[in-house]
This record gives structure tokens, sequence and C-alpha cells, in this order.
């Protein structure tokens, strides 16, 4: 029996479309989990072998730099430390409010700019001049005005950070073809329904890079902050390192920085590794493969 035009038609569309379902590769969890950690793991293998024959070297005393062993000790006892625990979360909650409020204020310049000629001709470069001054530079005046307080170290990170989402953002709208712009036009989107479904969606890998790019500046200002506007009765991280600094006890200095590089990598990789991850899969340019 022969079937029908509209029945072949459909067959050979679900054939099709079967081309583009992602292929398991057939590794169980273990082998995916190891086949993702072995590369971290020989890097940290080899970082940790090269500090150690620094050490054997004997270019600095081992009280100026300690060994890997020493300084993992240190940072095992951390662990066990109430206070330490305090530390991170008074930082995280500066790190949250401050980029916030810099993903607030980045935005709304970078739509603005991004929709005005005359504000991009007028600020545009300034706004790249905010964003390449370094963050330590912006804490006399910080303190000057809100003096040693919360606020001085949340206007540096809105500084450091907010100009490089902006410029995401400028760049991800620059780079959105005109067709699709057309295409939102002709579909009746216009003011706010045209930024909300046609703009932001297109722009999107630009902004998230704008808002890792501004996540790495707002995480440095503020340890900057932390190391020189030391508030009473608030043990931030910062205060940490400025403690074991001049107690110059090198191992817990050191441990403190370790804390610092894997807070950063954690939430690069938590946050902003997973957004570029699932809009790369949204648009056929990365394999969606299961967990």
């Amino acid at each position: 029996m022969v079937a029908d035009p509209a029945t072949r038609l459909a067959e050979d569309l679900a054939g099709l479309d079967a081309l583009d379902i992602p292929r398991r590769d057939g590794l169980d969890l273990v082998r995916r989990t190891w086949s993702a950690a072995w590369p971290k793991l020989m890097a940290v293998v080899i970082v940790l072998g090269i500090w150690q024959c620094v050490v054997w070297s004997g270019w600095r005393p081992s009280y100026v730099i300690p060994g890997p062993a020493t300084v993992l000790r240190e940072l095992g006892s951390l662990l066990g430390d109430g206070d330490f625990y305090r530390a991170i979360v008074i930082t995280m909650q500066r790190a949250v409010v401050g980029f916030s409020l810099a993903i607030v204020v980045g935005s709304a310049v970078g739509m603005a700019v991004s929709q005005s000629p005359l504000l991009r001709r007028a600020i545009g470069s300034i706004i790249t001049g905010v964003q390449s001054m370094p963050s330590i530079a912006w804490f006399p005046f910080a303190i000057l005005v809100f003096r040693l307080s919360e606020s001085a170290i949340l206007f540096v990170i809105v500084l450091g950070a907010a100009p490089a989402i902006a410029n995401g953002l400028i760049s991800g709208v620059d780079q959105i073809p005109p067709l699709i712009l057309r295409a939102g036009r002709v579909l009746g989107a216009s003011g706010v329904a045209a930024w909300r479904h046609v703009v932001l969606p297109a722009a999107l890998p630009g902004f998230v890079s704008g808002l890792k790019q501004g996540w790495a500046f707002a995480w440095r200002s503020l340890m900057a902050g932390e190391l020189l506007v030391i508030i009473a009765s608030r043990p931030s991280i910062g205060v940490r390192l400025q403690m074991a600094r001049e107690l110059s006890d090198a191992a817990a200095l050191m441990a403190m920085m370790i804390v610092v590089l894997v807070i950063g990598i954690v939430v690069d990789g938590l946050v902003f590794a997973s957004l570029e991850r699932r809009i790369r899969c949204n648009r056929g340019l990365l394999e969606n493969r299961a967990a």
C-alpha cells in the first residue's frame, strides 16, 4: 500500500529533524565527570609542582614563600574557623549588591547610548575611559566623599563594573543583523516591546560577555576596597588579607589569596560559563549534550 504524499512528507521531515538530535556519547556519569575534571586537576598539579620547585630553589626564605603543604594546611585550618565563613559572607554580600547596582546602571547607560547617536558621540569615549581607569585610583575620591564606609566600596565597584556592562550591551546591539530588526518592525514590535522581544535577545551574547567582564572588574575593585576601607565589626576577606600581611603570616596570606582565586573561578563557572553555554546551545552553536 502506497502512502499518500502528506504522510511521506511528514516522514521525510521527521528524518531530517532526527539529524539535529544530539547524539549521546554513551559515557556514564563517572567517565564524563572525569573527562571534564582531569585537565583542571592536571593544571593544579603543574602549578603546585612549579610552586614547590620555587621553594626548593631557595629564591626566597620559607617564611616569605612557604611551600604548598604549609599553605594547604593553613587553608584546611581556615575551613574549621567560623570567622572565616563570616568573612566570606560579608564579602559576597558586598559583591552581590555592588554588581547588581552595576548591572542596573550599566544596562541603562548601554541602552541609552546604543539608541542615541548624539549620546554615543558625547559619552561613548568617556565610558571606555572610565572602564580603563584602575579601580584603586577611585578610592581616594570615594573615601573623601563617603568616608570609610560601605558606600565607598560600593561606589568603586559600580564605577569599575558598569562601564564594562554598558560597552558589552552597546557592542551586542551594534552587532545585531539589520534583517532581524526589520523583521521585528514588520511583526509590529516597537518601543519597549521591540527591546524586550527583539533587541535584547539578539544582543544577549554581547551583553553576557559584558556582564562577565563587569564581574571581573567588580571582584577586583571589591578586593582593592576591602584592603583600603577597613570597617569595624566587618571582618571581610580583604581585612583578613591585610591582617596576614601586617603579621607577616605568609601562609595565611597565600591561603586567603587562594580563597579569592577559587571564589572568582567558581562564580565564573557556575554563572557566566553556564549562561554562555545555554545561549550557544539555544542558537545551535554548541551540541546540547545531556548531563
